[in-house]
């Protein structure tokens, strides 16, 4: 075994007949967490998971009966929240920043 095979092995827990192995990320909750925090993974899921919504409220969206305000509220309602799920503890660089309001730019235009 390796040192690092050891190392991890070490970090796994019993408890009674159940045990606890540890893993180099989980997803919970939509927020992946590693032992390296990424803004920009975070970001770049949000962004992915908004592009999705967006597809799937496409048809509202390219409909000739709804008014422009409208189309806006439902981008407003429905789709950036997916986007900015969890968004209260993130440390955003400029980058990330940026991402961002491109894509809510690009939403809202459409």
């Amino acid at each position: 075994m390796s040192g690092d095979q050891k190392e991890r092995r070490s970090h796994s827990m019993k408890n009674d007949n159940s045990s606890i192995e540890r893993v180099e990320e989980f997803k919970y909750l939509r927020t992946t967490s590693t032992n390296k925090y990424s803004i920009q993974e975070e970001t770049k899921s949000g962004v992915k998971l908004g592009n999705a919504c967006y597809y799937a409220v496409q048809i509202l969206l390219s409909s000739f009966l709804l008014s422009k305000n409208l189309k806006i509220k439902i981008n407003i309602i429905i789709i950036l929240p997916v986007v900015m799920y969890g968004y209260e503890t993130w440390s955003l660089t400029l980058r990330e920043e940026r991402r961002l309001r491109v894509f809510e730019n690009r939403v809202l235009r459409k």
